[in-house]
């Protein structure tokens, strides 16, 4: 995993894991919270087949709120920017949560930089009559109040030890955290002290990107048309056992776009960390069916 820095309105953080490099590019966007480290089990899982990249979004991992706005919008765009600029190619983009919805919004205004779109446990939409986890629910309710929220997050960065933070959010976005390997959680933790002293203004820049999240979830209709528009194969996956984004919430989206790929996984909301094989034979198959990787892996 080789780390590197782009300027790209300002510097973005990216890491190229690798891989053949008579292939199509395949980029990594991580969640809300997240970083490139969310993809250190399953990358080695594609390299064989793909060149492999992750970028750290605005606002996280190590690209600071120097990048940009950390908006689910202006993170789109930088995503854009990364693919023409820095890949250089048309690439598959494979999305986790808010990642997912970036990607989505990504391909749908710039489709000619996306070869197929594969969404792992995205946010999308809530469903009628689906029920959101009580404990979800009220952590995104306080990142709607203002002042609040700036001063309960500070004070939780600067209270709770990094691996107390690390820990409480894999028992919230795993189905069984203890599948998560000790080195995982290690570099997690590594790189969230690493940030605290590098990126004082975290806070702001993770609240912007939650609200900006809830705001469109909250009035989906432009998000909805994105993902009708799209025009490339599309994947989705998702977790039964998922507290962020109910099941239920994936189901519809499936049922609405009959035309995607559509696979249940037995995991949480992080299927990358907690079955990464199984994901990634889900995802090699897709990539196979569709053209968009070569048959037999690099010897």
């Amino acid at each position: 995993m080789r780390s590197a820095y782009a300027d790209l309105g300002g510097p973005v953080h990216h890491v190229d894991f690798g891989g053949r490099p008579d292939t199509p590019p395949v980029v990594l966007v991580h969640g809300l919270g997240g970083s490139h480290l969310n993809w250190t089990r399953i990358a080695p899982l594609l390299t064989p087949y793909a060149r492999v990249s992750a970028l750290d979004l605005a606002g996280f991992g190590r690209t600071g709120t120097a990048a940009g706005p950390t908006t689910v919008t202006a993170n789109a765009e930088l995503l854009r920017r990364y693919v023409t600029e820095v890949v250089g190619e048309p690439a598959v983009l494979v999305g986790n949560s808010m990642g997912g919805m970036i990607s989505t919004l990504t391909a749908a205004a710039a489709p000619d930089a996306v070869r197929g779109l594969a969404l792992v446990d995205p946010s999308v939409p809530i469903a009628p009559n689906v029920k959101i986890d009580p404990e979800i629910r009220k952590l995104f309710l306080i990142n709607l109040v203002p002042g609040l929220a700036g001063w309960a997050m500070r004070r939780r960065l600067a209270t709770v030890p990094a691996r107390r933070r690390v820990e409480e959010t894999l028992a919230m976005t795993c189905a069984d955290a203890s599948r998560v390997p000790e080195q995982v959680i290690a570099d997690a933790v590594a790189l969230d002290e690493e940030m605290a002293a590098a990126s004082p203004r975290r806070a702001a820049g993770y609240l912007g990107a939650s609200r900006s999240l809830l705001r469109l979830l909250a009035r989906p209709d432009g998000y909805w048309r994105a993902m009708e528009s799209l025009r490339m194969p599309v994947l989705l996956t998702h977790g039964v056992h998922d507290r962020h984004v109910p099941i239920g919430s994936a189901r519809a989206v499936a049922a609405r776009l009959p035309h995607w790929t559509y696979v249940e996984l037995d995991s949480g909301h992080v299927p990358q960390l907690e079955h990464p094989q199984e994901l990634a034979g889900h995802l090699l198959a897709w990539l196979h069916e569709h053209d968009l990787i070569p048959a037999e892996p690099a010897r």
